[in-house]
């Protein structure tokens, strides 16, 4: 376990192996808890928690709708298109 301590403006850096593990840069916000056993730090969600009946239809598609047996066709031909560019 590492430690840290708390600056005279109540700054508290985390180890850079803590922020290189969870991939967390220069400006990542984390919201703060208190809990019984003392301080919980966490990322904060960039987007509220929704259910799917609050987004459901907030893009509105025009054309046909597609079947998933050609959905699944679209994804891995684009799959392969990028493996062929070297992408993946």
């Amino acid at each position: 376990m590492e430690t840290t301590r708390l600056s005279t403006k109540g700054q508290i850096v985390l180890p850079k192996s803590v922020r290189t593990a969870h991939a967390w840069g220069p400006g990542t916000e984390f919201a703060v808890e208190e809990t019984r056993e003392g301080i919980l730090l966490r990322p904060a969600r960039p987007f509220p928690k929704t259910t799917l009946d609050q987004v459901v239809g907030c893009l509105r598609y025009k054309g046909k709708a597609k079947t998933l047996k050609q959905m699944e066709n679209a994804i891995r031909r684009e799959v392969m298109d990028r493996h062929d560019r070297g992408r993946y």
